[in-house]
C-alpha cells in the first residue's frame, strides 16, 4: 500500500532528539529522509551503546532514513545541498540560530529561490527574541519553562523522558502536515519556526492560568493537583496501586464497591471533590487504610468490577512484559533491535520500518544521483 507522503524528499540538517523525531514520522510515512551529518557524526550516535552496540536514541529516531556526510565549509559539499534542496519538498533543520545563514543557506534566500520548499526550523527559543542566541538542551527548557518546578516531590525533577525534543518533534511534524496541505491549494512552500519554549510552554497552559489566579501549583508527586483521590495506594504485598477518582459518582462507588464503607459514601465532609480536596490527607489516609489491607490482585479485581479506572504503577521492567506493548523490530548497522511501537495504527495496513543507517551510508550514492562534486575543496 502506497503511503500517504510517499513521493516526497525531506533534507534534514539535524542532530539530536527534536529534529530527528519530526523527521522520523516523516519517513515512518512514506517521505524519503536524506540526514545531513557532520563528519563526526550526529552527536546523538554517542549517547549510549544500549541498542545492540548502537545509540538508543539513535535507533530509536532514525529508522528509515539515508545518512549522507557532508562538510558545509568546503564548496563541493555546498553545492550538493544545494542541489539537494533544488528539488526538495521539505528542508528540516534544527542548527543554532544563524548558523544555516553563516553556511550560505538563510532560509528567506531558500524561499525565494525554491518557491515550493517547506522550510521547517527548530529552535530552543525561536529566531528572534532575547534568548534567540541560546544553545538549549531538553533539560534547560524544563528548568527555564517551570516545568521541574512542578515535577516530583520535594525538590525539582526532570521528567524521566524527553518531553521537551518529543514534543517539539511533534508540533514541527504537525506543522509540516498542515504546509503541504496548504502547498495543496496554492503550490506555495513555507517557512515553519518551531521552539522548544513555545513547545513547553503551550503545555504549561493550566499551571500558568493556576499561578496567575493567584493558586501556584505545587509539586505532589505521583497524584493530582486538583483531584483527591487521585494517586498511588499501597497494598498488603508491596505493589503500589493507582487510583483515579473523575467525578463525585465515583467516588461513591469507591467507598460502597471497594472500601465497603457506606457511611463514608454517604458523608457530607466528603461528598464532592473541592470537599476532598480541602480533606486531602484525611481522604488519602481512609483509602489507603483499605488498600494495605489487600493484595493488589484482590485491590484491582474489586476496583475493575466497581468500574474505577486504576493502574498498577510499573517500572519499566514491567512495561517491557506488558500485554499491551506492541513492539516493532528495526535492522541497524549492528543487527536487529526491537523497540515500541509508534502510537498509531490501522486496520487497512502494517507498515513496515526502514533500517538505521550508518553514518555515511548513502553518501556515494546521493553525490552520483544530484551529480555534485565528489570532493570539495
Amino acid at each position: 500500500m502506497t503511503l500517504p507522503l510517499s513521493g516526497l524528499l525531506v533534507v534534514s540538517l539535524e542532530q539530536a532528539v527534536a529534529a530527528p523525531m519530526c523527521t522520523c514520522r516523516l519517513a515512518d510515512a512514506g517521505a524519503r529522509v536524506i540526514k545531513i551529518e557532520r563528519p563526526e557524526g550526529d552527536f546523538a550516535r554517542f549517547y549510549d551503546d544500549f541498542a545492540n552496540g548502537e545509540s538508543s536514541y539513535f535507533v530509536w529516531l532514525n529508522r528509515g532514513k539515508e545518512s549522507v556526510v557532508l562538510d558545509l565549509n568546503k564548496t563541493g559539499d555546498k553545492a550538493l545541498l544545494e542541489a539537494m534542496l533544488g528539488r526538495a519538498d521539505i528542508f528540516v533543520q534544527n542548527l543554532k540560530p544563524g548558523t544555516t545563514a553563516k553556511l550560505g543557506f538563510p532560509i528567506p534566500r531558500l524561499r525565494r529561490d525554491y518557491p515550493r520548499l517547506i522550510c521547517c526550523s527548530i529552535s530552543g527559543f525561536g529566531e528572534s527574541g532575547p534568548f534567540a542566541a541560546r544553545k538549549a538542551y531538553d533539560l534547560l527548557i524544563q528548568a527555564e519553562v517551570g516545568l521541574a518546578a512542578i515535577t516530583g516531590t520535594t525538590e525539582p525533577s526532570r521528567v524521566g523522558v524527553s518531553v521537551v525534543d518529543v514534543g517539539t518533534g511533534l508540533n514541527a511534524y504537525e506543522a509540516i502536515l498542515e504546509a503541504l496541505l496548504a502547498r495543496q491549494r496554492t503550490g506555495e512552500g513555507a517557512e515553519l519556526s518551531v521552539s522548544m519554549f513555545d513547545s513547553m510552554a503551550d503545555w504549561m497552559a493550566v499551571p500558568l492560568m493556576q499561578q496567575e489566579a493567584g493558586k501556584p501549583p505545587r509539586r505532589v508527586g505521583l497524584t493530582h493537583a486538583a483531584i483527591v483521590p487521585y494517586g498511588a495506594y499501597p497494598t498488603r504485598d508491596g505493589v503500589d496501586v493507582l487510583i483515579g477518582i473523575q467525578n463525585d459518582r465515583e467516588w461513591r462507588l469507591l467507598a460502597e464497591k471497594v472500601l465497603d464503607d457506606v457511611a463514608l459514601a454517604a458523608d457530607p465532609d466528603f461528598a464532592t471533590n473541592k470537599a476532598r480536596v480541602a480533606r486531602r490527607a484525611e481522604t488519602d489516609r481512609k483509602v489507603a487504610a483499605i488498600t494495605s489491607r489487600l493484595d493488589a490482585a484482590a485491590l484491582m479485581h474489586q476496583l475493575a468490577a466497581a468500574d474505577i479506572a486504576f493502574a498498577r504503577v510499573n517500572d519499566v521492567a514491567g512495561l517491557a512484559g506488558h500485554p499491551h506493548l506492541r513492539r516493532v523490530t528495526v535492522e541497524t548497522p549492528s543487527g536487529s533491535v526491537s523497540y515500541s511501537a509508534p502510537a498509531e495504527q490501522r486496520a487497512s495496513e502494517s507498515r513496515r520500518y526502514g533500517p538505521v543507517p550508518a553514518l555515511g551510508q548513502h553518501t556515494e550514492k546521493v553525490r552520483a544521483e544530484f551529480a555534485a562534486s565528489p570532493v570539495g575543496d
